[in-house]
């Protein structure tokens, strides 16, 4: 079944992509993220106002995400790595475990109730905000990285978490790395190569979810092109994109009037407002 979206929806949802964006362009360059956490849950009020099925919509969006943060993270990961700030030897030991998780997380996009992805989404933002709100700098396991056994396992587990988030993983291996004493430059550094790995396979793997759902469930109604392909939403990625570059140095530049700790916090408030906002949806 192929949703009916009249040309006034259309039209809506540009013009609300082109807001959204420009408003996550500012919100990533401000907090210094690459967006997919900003990303999904404005992606979410929107197809819900076009009324886009439950049963899609969160796939939709995180399949969405994925996409609209491949460019982004290359071009950061490119940026960091010019700078000499990428520590390889991590992304050596993660790269295979991290799209081994990608590929699995894509995978289970196909079968998991929407539920599933807000709980997600919900638990990582709330440690995520509990660390940003209420973490110290002594909060250190370890002055030394953990066996390659143990960092394989987090790696996967870092792929699956940001396939069903829609993100690109750097604030889950910044928050292990930090914990293990690394300085946090040289946390986001590295984290950003993991962007690379995640939304590229990410992507490609909710398209394929997306078609698969729709020949295995064809009473389940999937947006179909040129709205999307797959779980991803081709307009989404192509007028979030501009817009969200376009306005991000507008953000970074705000940063820089704040305080780094006043950033925490406001980033922290607004992850507590998303998990709650999800909660909400699900009771």
């Amino acid at each position: 079944m192929i949703i009916d979206i009249a040309v006034s929806d259309l039209i809506f949802l540009g013009v609300g992509l082109l807001v959204a964006g420009g408003l996550t362009g500012v919100l990533a360059g401000v907090f210094g993220v690459g967006g997919g956490v900003l990303i999904v849950p404005v992606l979410y009020e929107l197809f819900r106002y076009l009324s886009v099925p439950e049963a899609v919509i969160m796939p939709l969006c995180i399949g969405t995400s994925l996409a609209i943060i491949i460019p982004t993270s290359i071009r950061s990961f490119l940026a960091h790595r010019a700078k000499g700030a990428v520590d390889g030897s991590i992304l050596a030991v993660w790269a295979v475990p991290v799209v081994t998780g990608v590929i699995l997380g894509g995978f289970l996009a196909r079968f998991l109730p929407q539920e599933v992805f807000k709980l997600v989404f919900i638990g990582v933002a709330s440690v995520s905000a509990a660390r940003l709100l209420f973490g110290r700098d002594g909060w250190v396991i370890s002055s030394e990285l953990p066996g390659k056994l143990v960092m394989r396992l987090y790696g996967v587990i870092i792929g699956i978490l940001s396939a069903l988030m829609g993100i690109g993983g750097g604030q889950l291996s910044s928050l292990f790395m930090m914990f293990y004493g690394r300085p946090i430059h040289q946390a986001v550094a590295t984290s950003s190569g993991l962007g690379v790995l995640i939304s590229i396979p990410g992507a490609i793997s909710y398209i394929l979810a997306g078609w698969s759902r729709a020949a295995d469930f064809p009473e389940v109604a999937v947006l179909q092109p040129p709205l999307a392909l797959g779980f991803v939403s081709l307009i989404g990625a192509l007028f979030f994109i501009p817009a969200s570059l376009l306005t991000a140095p507008f953000g970074v530049v705000l940063a820089h009037s704040l305080s780094k700790r006043r950033l925490e916090i406001a980033f922290g408030i607004f992850l507590v407002v998303v998990a709650l906002r999800f909660v909400l949806s699900i009771v």
